[in-house]
């Protein structure tokens, strides 16, 4: 893989990416897909819970928490 391509859990805060890939299959890729996390769509990490996870991303103009393990089945290229 690229060096510009990431899981999404590990892109930084304040930085986005851009969804390349959902590695997750049932109902969780079913999930991601109806959050919006369909190719080409921009991510911007914002903020980390007290613990470091969750971590909220803007997807679509909305703020989501995924936990760490959904984040890295998802592959982000970084902008």
């Amino acid at each position: 893989m690229s060096d510009n391509f990431i899981q999404l859990n590990y892109l930084p805060l304040g930085k986005k990416g851009k969804v390349k890939a959902l590695m997750s299959d049932g109902p969780t890729r079913r999930r991601m897909l109806d959050l919006g996390l369909i190719a080409d769509t921009e991510v911007e990490a914002l903020q980390k819970s007290p613990s470091g996870d969750p971590i909220a991303y803007d997807i679509r103009g909305a703020i989501i928490a995924l936990r760490s393990e959904e984040a890295s089945k998802i592959i982000v290229e970084t902008l």
